[in-house]
């Protein structure tokens, strides 16, 4: 029998399990019992039951601790860099800063334009009350 008669077929990735926030704060305090018990070994039974790694436990242990319950029930994977509030205010202060850059060609222009008339003495028209010239 050659080698080329065997099939192979690709290993099925299983899917990412998550955890809703009651599960998690079910597992933890489940944690805490073992703990509590004394017994050696009975938080690694209980992790191997569970399917879940010690980093997990102590990631959602901190999140409990800072955030409470509700630190919990967080989505995972990456926050969005920016909420609709600060893409607004990105966006208002890169155009903040686009009507400042042309404020100063402005008043370079102007200031050009100034020493023009006095260089050929030319009078500079005035402007009245009124806003004519």
């Amino acid at each position: 029998m050659s080698g080329a008669a065997v099939e192979t077929v690709p290993k099925q990735a299983r899917p990412r399990r998550t955890f809703t926030a009651a599960e998690k704060l079910r597992i933890v305090k489940k944690a805490d019992a073992c703990l509590a018990s004394g017994k050696r070994g009975a938080l690694e039974a209980m992790l191997r039951g569970e399917g879940i790694y010690s980093s997990l436990l102590s990631s959602w242990r901190a999140q409990l601790s800072s955030l409470g319950a509700a630190g919990l029930a967080r989505k995972p994977g990456r926050r969005p860099k920016l909420d609709a509030k600060d893409r607004r205010i990105a966006e208002l202060t890169k155009r903040n800063a686009q009507l400042e850059r042309k404020l100063q060609v402005a008043d370079a222009v102007i200031a050009l334009q100034k020493k023009a008339h006095e260089i050929l003495g030319i009078a500079l028209p005035t402007l009245d009350s009124d806003g004519e010239s």
